[in-house]
């Protein structure tokens, strides 16, 4: 009974975070956010400066490294890579993971696009996230400067197709 009375107090409050942090993410129509964080190679990336360089940036997040949702989620995005970037797309992903634990991520499932290792939160708080803990699983497409899409039901093994779909129904 004990652990169950806990359950359902974590569940509220993280409800309640799920609540907040919905009022405060970008929406389609809203300018991209912009944030300067360090990717997994331990350089700084400015966003602003990505979303300038293509058509399409997509920016996702994932909660860990190496755990099964965001090992898919991040998988779809490799397999879906040669299709995304023929419609200018660039990715890059984001947790609150290390710049080791990201490089090691992208190395061990060969993932060709660029990992974001914000461990101060700077990039989840521009984006709305509560960053209590770690990344919740969203997605954002910016197009010219503003969010076009936005994908916060955590799209894992689909995230890649959903992208596709989209833009191609443009």
């Amino acid at each position: 009974m004990k652990n169950l009375r806990t359950l359902l107090t974590l569940s509220a409050f993280l409800a309640m975070f799920s609540i907040s942090q919905a009022a405060d993410r970008p929406k389609v129509g809203d300018p991209a956010p912009v944030a300067t964080a360090t990717t997994e190679q331990g350089v700084e990336l400015n966003l602003a400066d990505v979303y300038t360089s293509s058509p399409y940036t997509l920016v996702f997040f994932y909660p860990k490294a190496f755990t099964p949702g965001c090992t898919a989620q991040s998988c779809s995005l490799r397999d879906g890579y040669e299709a995304l970037t023929k419609l200018g797309v660039t990715i890059i992903g984001v947790s609150t993971d290390t710049v080791e634990k990201q490089k090691s991520f992208k190395e061990e499932y060969k993932l060709p696009y660029t990992l974001i290792a914000d461990i101060n939160k700077v990039v989840l708080k521009a984006f709305g996230q509560n960053a209590l803990l770690f990344a919740s699983r969203q997605a954002f497409l910016i197009n010219d400067g503003k969010v076009v899409y936005v994908d916060t039901k955590g799209s894992t093994k689909q995230q890649a197709t959903d992208i596709l779909n989209f833009i191609e129904a443009k």
